[in-house]
């Protein structure tokens, strides 16, 4: 018989065996009925440091002390996970006696990881707020670090990492994952996904190793990968970080460029570590210098980058991650740092070692080979970006000032091949690559669409222009006419034209208007100009346009008195000094500058901020050369160049688009006002000479697509790809059958809950089919559709959100809109057309069982559901599910009350079914239950019972009001501030209860789990 469509528990199983019979795992059964499930098994835990040596009294100490940092309720989740990961790090700190040393309690086997006790339990039931089971824990010494949620091949691997996510909520099991250092999910068609504690869904990374091994399921292949007993203890050890109130794990080209660069650092050997803009070099950084000092104790490291902006990012991610750094002033500084034993981790920045008044730099060179600095420890240096200092010779000062030094280079960015020789003297090898088309693929970062854009230009009227020229200059001879026009006719001038830019400013601000993201205020852009003078007279047509307060202007320049004092023309007009020192007086003028910084720099850290964190009020910053490399905001979507640049610096421009951020930010857009790009084919290579090939594995170009060319490609594979999923929709395919292919049966409560995953996939095509569409709506003609292919295009959309909307309602199912409102609202804003104003509903923002109560149910069927009218079917299984789904939601907070509504729900619906009854008395039953549905409470509740709370008491306590009140009472005579999720708060209700109810536990604990889903309490 085939497998395929097998249960979850086939996929259980075949897991467990692998962990048991492969990886030699212990397997302690099923946990489901198990008492006192908890993520430090004392019993295990115990028994593991007997083995180890350790005394009684330090093995009840060491469990102690982990006991309290694993449930400390004034710490948040990460909290408490980052103060247990430091006891399992290090080990826990141990005094058995006053007077005896302090003594170190390793919980975990770091050295070798064969000798400590790894095991799994299924089905583990967590008892919180919230009763909840994972599939598999995994745990070391009978310390649970690791979570894996199954899933079987029809269901999205996204439901068990959501699962898992719900899992770690205050109000659910938040307690049980302060041990936790691997979050899984996986499915045997999807493979498998890894993340930690606190890792959002998007975030959610998969292992990539030996791809051409395609003997076993994928979720097999990559536990096993990543599960195995050394790498298992290794990633623990040596890949976690916690950084700035996140907790990360490597992504893999991470783990393996960090494994390659140690065995080049055991070697004392260096080389390029060449990993793509966005890939997270500075983790990299961070854990392979965590890495060093911890395991050579003569190291030191000195980081150094070549822009002031990258040196202070450096410095922040270090101390956020809590390894603190020594930023120095100066070369000398750094160099004199390193001739004393401490600090071993520092920074600079790498101009600070050149000499200005140097003539004959091969003197100077070998001046300083001759004359050493003298460094204490084995120095190994970091070099950020490190082929920017390929051309100015800096790297040949360090070099000679520190000999003996390892230089490791970090690059983002292709090196030509122009500059392969030079690195490899300085550096040596690659010593791991990840390419752009890697990081792509991978997810990591974003494919980036081009655009050229012209501004066309002409000259208005030449006889004028030549009449006012000669005006101006006729105290002029003719050569110096003649510089005058070289001068202000190059390209430079005319495309600094206020005309031009005007035009440039009217483009962008249409592109807000009306492209997603920017039309949305969920994304922002950047504008490169050419310089800082056009930088400012950008700046201030954009004050003067609608994006006033909300533009920024951040350059090098710092306005000066002495800038402006020989600037004065006498003419009352500004030189284009002046108009830069009076754009950022009148700018900062109102900027109070921050301790340690000037006005300017306040003035930049506010805007960055800003863009960062609230793209809807910072849209766009103006600059020429800064923020263009070490500047990572995900939610810059556009950038827009009009500024001649080439190679590297390019590169790492257009890369500040290419960061994720959410569902629909699915490119970076790169708008090219000064067509930079060589067209190749149909794609445009970012370099114009040659880059080095030497690197092993994929290609180093980066290919920009043209916008439209890919927007059609996506368009057309988001729309095969709904019309597929809509196929086996039965004929005629009408509104009926669209339901029940996608709802189930509404007679069969679990019959919706199986068809969630067909619901789920339509809403996600859906949502694909309108980004698609609203990218190159308003440019079908131009990206190669016909008029008729158009107009065949739009009645499939319309088609397809009428099924949505329709499935949508039948179901119950509220949607969450704000992930659809930027695509709806560009459609609407863009291709609806207004007529007159018309009285519309007051009820639109009710649910359907609301609208029923309010306004009367054939009322709420014309308001909602009249596009269903002809089809009583259609209308009725629609009504049912809506008051299915508010009997399901209802049922954790009163089971009595809703299990009776289910009964009589069940009741209606098989007497619709067999006809017993006319379709107008089952509209009358219908919509009197609906409205005790909605009401929670039937019209015989007693009118003191005035609380859901209290109606819920009352309802599962055999409908006894006086025991219901007495309960009310105690409850919040009792309940202490933030008891759930609190064991010892918690018993403090339950013992108020335990009189009231007779002493009998049981009781207890069933109304105490009605009372925790109660809000009122």
């Amino acid at each position: 018989m085939s497998d395929i469509g097998k249960s979850e528990r086939v996929t259980q199983n075949r897991v467990i065996a692998l962990f048991r019979d492969e990886m030699g795992y212990s397997n302690l059964g099923d946990w489901s009925d198990r008492e006192g499930n908890t993520n430090v098994e004392e019993g295990l835990l115990t028994a593991h440091l007997k083995k180890c040596g350790y005394t009684s009294s330090q093995i009840s100490r060491a469990i102690h002390l982990l006991r309290t940092e694993v449930n400390n309720p004034g710490r948040s989740l990460y909290g408490n996970n980052k103060a247990v990961y430091s006891l399992l790090r290090y080990g826990v700190p141990v005094k058995t006696e006053a007077g005896k040393p302090t003594e170190t309690v390793h919980l975990i086997n770091w050295e070798e990881p064969q000798k400590n006790d790894f095991a799994i339990a299924e089905e583990v039931t967590l008892k919180g707020n919230w009763e909840r089971r994972p599939d598999i824990v995994l745990y070391v010494n009978g310390i649970a670090i690791g979570v894996l949620e199954l899933k079987n091949s029809r269901t999205t691997i996204g439901d068990g990492i959501r699962q898992n996510l719900s899992n770690q909520r205050p109000e659910f099991n938040a307690w049980f994952f302060s041990t936790v250092q691997f979050v899984f999910a996986g499915s045997d068609s999807e493979g498998m996904r890894y993340g930690t504690v606190g890792t959002e869904e998007k975030y959610f990374l998969k292992w990539k190793e030996d791809e051409q091994d395609n003997t076993r399921y994928k979720l097999d292949k990559y536990l096993l990968k990543m599960c195995s007993k050394d790498r298992l203890i290794e990633l623990m050890h040596d890949f976690v970080l916690f950084d700035g109130g996140w907790k990360k794990l490597p992504r893999v080209h991470q783990y393996f460029g960090i494994k390659a660069a140690q065995r080049h650092v055991r070697e004392r050997k260096g080389g390029i570590i060449w990993h793509t803009q966005g890939s997270g070099k500075s983790i990299v950084m961070v854990l392979l210098a965590k890495w060093i000092l911890e395991n050579n104790p003569h190291a030191r490291i000195a980081i150094i980058t070549d822009r002031d902006e990258l040196d202070k990012q450096i410095e922040r991610v270090f101390m956020e991650a809590g390894e603190p750094i020594k930023r120095t002033s100066s070369g000398r500084e750094l160099i004199s740092q390193l001739g004393q034993a401490t600090p071993r981790l520092l920074c600079s920045l790498v101009h600070k070692f050149g000499r200005k008044d140097v003539d004959d730099f091969d003197a100077f060179i070998k001046e300083l080979e001759a004359q050493p600095s003298q460094t204490v420890g084995e120095v190994f240096v970091f070099v950020d970006e490190c082929h920017r200092t390929q051309t100015g010779k800096l790297h040949q000062v360090m070099k000679a000032m520190m000999p003996n030094a390892v230089f490791i280079g970090f690059t983002g960015t292709p090196l030509l091949k122009k500059d392969k020789k030079t690195s490899l003297e300085v550096f040596g090898g690659y010593i791991h690559t990840y390419k752009f088309s890697e990081g792509v693929e991978d997810g990591v970062v974003l494919d980036l669409l081009y655009e050229a854009r012209d501004i066309d230009q002409r000259l208005g009227s030449g006889f004028r222009i030549d009449m006012l020229f000669d005006a101006k200059t006729k105290f002029l001879n003719d050569w110096q006419k003649d510089e005058l026009k070289k001068h202000w006719g190059t390209m430079e001038h005319v495309l600094s034209s206020k005309s031009r830019m005007a035009r440039v400013v009217d483009d962008i601000e249409y592109d807000f208007s009306l492209k997603p993201r920017l039309s949305d205020h969920r994304g922002n852009a950047i504008l490169v100009a050419s310089s800082i003078y056009e930088a400012c007279k950008y700046f201030k047509l954009f004050q003067a346009s609608s994006f006033k307060d909300k533009c920024a202007v951040v350059t090098s320049y710092n306005p000066l008195v002495k800038d402006v004092t020989k600037e004065e023309t006498g003419d009352n007009k500004d030189t284009d000094k002046k108009f830069v020192f009076n754009t950022y007086t009148e700018l900062l003028k109102d900027v109070e500058a921050k301790p340690g910084m000037t006005k300017t720099e306040t003035y930049e850290e506010w805007a960055k901020e800003l863009f960062i964190k609230e793209p809807a009020n910072m849209k766009l910053l103006v600059v020429v050369d800064k923020l263009l490399t070490g500047f990572d905001a995900p939610s810059c979507t556009y950038l827009y160049i009009d500024k001649s640049m080439q190679d590297h610096g390019l590169f790492q421009a257009i890369c500040r688009t290419n960061r994720l951020d959410g569902e629909d930010k699915s490119f970076g857009y790169i708008v090219d006002y000064k067509d930079l790009f060589k067209k190749v084919e149909n794609a445009i290579a970012v370099y114009t000479s040659e880059l080095d090939h030497s690197a092993e594995g994929v290609s180093p170009e980066v290919l920009l697509h043209d916008r439209l060319k890919t927007g059609k490609e996506r368009l057309d594979a988001t729309l095969e790809s709904i019309i597929l999923l809509c196929e086996p929709v039965k004929p005629p395919k009408g509104e009926l059958e669209h339901i029940h292919y996608f709802c189930g049966n509404t007679e069969i409560a679990s019959d919706l809950k199986e068809h969630e995953p067909q619901r789920a996939a339509l809403y996600k095509a859906t949502v694909a089919l309108i980004r698609a569409y609203a990218n190159i709506a308003d440019e079908m003609e131009p990206a190669g559709y016909t008029p008729v292919d158009v107009s065949r295009i739009k009645q499939q959309l319309d088609h397809f959100l009428k099924v949505r909307d329709v499935v949508r309602k039948a179901s119950g199912e509220e949607l969450d809109l704000k992930a659809y409102e930027a695509d709806m609202r560009h459609l609407i804003d863009t291709y609806i057309e207004a007529d007159m104003p018309r009285p519309i509903s007051p009820f639109d923002n009710m649910g359907l069982l609301e609208l029923i109560v309010k306004t009367g149910i054939a009322k709420a069927i014309n308001e909602r559901l009249a596009g269903m009218k002809g089809n009583k079917n259609a209308v009725a299984e629609t009504i049912e599910n809506n008051v299915r789904s508010k009997i399901i939601k209802g049922h954790l907070s009163d089971p009595d009350y809703y299990e009776k509504m289910s009964e009589l729900l069940d009741e209606i619906i098989a007497a619709r079914k067999a006809k017993a009854i006319e379709y107008e008395e089952y509209l009358k039953r219908i919509a009197a239950l609906a409205k005790q549905v909605e009401a929670g409470q039937s019209e015989e509740t007693p009118k003191t019972l005035d609380t859901p709370g209290r109606r819920a008491l009352y309802n599962n306590l055999n409908q006894n009001e006086e025991l219901a009140l007495k309960l009310d009472q105690a409850i919040k005579d009792t309940r202490p501030d933030g008891w759930r999720g609190h064991l010892a708060k918690e018993n403090i209700i339950k013992a108020a209860l335990l009189p009231l109810l007779d002493g009998d536990k049981a009781e207890v604990e069933r109304i105490f789990l009605i009372i925790k889903a109660q809000s009122e309490y």
